[in-house]
């Protein structure tokens, strides 16, 4: 994470595999989120990946652990990214921007900031039907806010990934702009937050967030269930399975 002038950005660091999530990313997250909450100085939060990607969810490699191991292990697991997810407690605007693909627990990442900016480039997609999971912090609430329940089936259902020009269409983002462009659209958006009273800005959040509140808390007990169960499913397994052996190069065994 980095501070600068009441500015904290909060950069996913595994390049190597897009930023995908495993328990170590979480529990920097959920540490960063909370430094930024404890820390009155800052007064916009700033969500990023490093590199090519915003987030490719889930590391598939900790995947495969989880579903052959105890469901103990996936509730822990879920748990911490349920707390690590809720920006909606930071009393300070949070914005993610989007450098480049977000799926599956990126995208939700993504629908818990305030705003999102994204890359012309990038991808972003509910991908979690394509393995056989369910969307696990609090994603399908926030993005019927967004984008309303008939589109919202649409994305989780199908689980494919949209471009940046349909998603702001549909209400996804907030603004679209070339890679390149990225930072300097950021930076107006602080600049632009950085007049307005930081104690305003935090309880018109609260305010805002109030109505989402109990829908969101109900959504995230249910999806911990769900996606337990689905991390111990046998079609759960075979589709992580074969994105693995996708992703290696490696055929299926006869």
């Amino acid at each position: 994470m980095e501070k600068n002038a009441g500015v904290a950005r909060v950069i996913l660091n595994r390049p190597e595999v897009m930023n995908a999530m495993n328990n170590i990313l979480v529990d920097e997250l959920w540490a960063a989120t909370e430094d930024v909450r404890a820390d009155d100085k800052i007064t916009v939060v700033i969500v990023t990946g490093a590199g090519k990607a915003f987030c490719s969810g889930l590391d598939l490699n900790y995947v495969e652990e989880l579903v052959n191991g105890p469901i103990l292990e996936v509730g822990t697991l879920l748990r911490k990214m349920q707390a690590a997810f809720r920006l909606e407690r930071l009393e300070k605007p949070v914005i993610a921007a989007i450098n480049g693909d977000a799926s599956g627990e990126g995208c939700d990442l993504a629908l818990a900031c305030d705003f999102r900016i994204v890359a012309e480039n990038a991808r972003l997609g509910m991908t979690y039907t394509q393995l056989g999971l369910v969307p696990d912090t609090g994603g399908a609430c926030r993005l019927i806010q967004l984008v309303g329940l008939a589109k919202a089936k649409e994305l989780i259902f199908f689980g494919e990934s949209i471009g940046a020009r349909e998603a702001l269409e549909m209400g996804l983002v907030d603004q679209v702009v070339p890679l390149q462009g990225l930072d300097a659209a950021v930076v107006e958006l602080t600049k632009r937050l950085a007049t307005k009273s930081p104690g305003a800005l935090g309880l018109a959040k609260r305010a805002i967030n109030t109505t989402l509140e109990v829908s969101l808390k109900a959504t995230m007990e249910f999806d911990l269930r769900a996606q337990s169960r689905r991390f111990q499913s046998e079609d759960a397994r075979e589709a992580i399975a074969a994105r693995i052996r996708e992703l290696r190069g490696t055929p299926k065994a006869e």
